[in-house]
């Protein structure tokens, strides 16, 4: 069950609020409110609003919902319109400001407890590909080709 909350038209620049997302993204909705409510940034101000509907969301929908299942599965800053002004320049000429908007996203979903089996057969999945990933030493195919290699280099600079 996801519960989503829209912000249009932010006076903020999607570049800034992006800034913010790494911090949260995939964190429960309590600790990432946390976690913004201790970053000195302008977009931690629109991100906590936007989580606090979201949540407010996900109760309205969904009866005896427990708030502490919910994470960020999504967040996104949109570009949104862009305010166009001008401010006067030397010379007679007009500078233009350009004033960002964002359409910020967020949307949460319920986390959901990983049964024994699945949680034990992913684990058997991680250690097979740590195994793989382990450098092996070098077969004798590979050392007669590097020996190969290197008697054809001198050859060619003995000529």
């Amino acid at each position: 069950m996801t519960s989503r909350a829209i912000l249009r038209y932010a006076r903020i620049s999607p570049r800034k609020f992006r800034l913010v997302i790494p911090l949260v993204k995939g964190k429960k909705a309590e600790e990432a409110i946390a976690i913004l409510s201790a970053v000195k940034k302008r977009a931690s101000g629109y991100a906590i609003d936007l989580l606090k509907s979201a949540v407010a969301n996900a109760k309205g929908n969904v009866q005896g919902l427990d708030t502490s299942t919910l994470y960020i599965a999504k967040m996104i800053a949109d570009p949104g319109p862009m305010l166009k002004r001008f401010r006067a320049a030397s010379m007679g000429r007009a500078g233009s400001i350009h004033k960002h908007t964002s359409h910020l996203t967020v949307e949460l979903d319920v986390l959901r407890l990983k049964t024994g089996a699945a949680a034990e057969t992913k684990a058997a999945e991680k250690s097979k590909i740590k195994k793989a990933k382990t450098v092996q030493a070098p077969n004798k195919e590979m050392k007669e080709k590097e020996a190969g290699h290197k008697e054809k280099k001198r050859k060619i600079h003995k000529k």
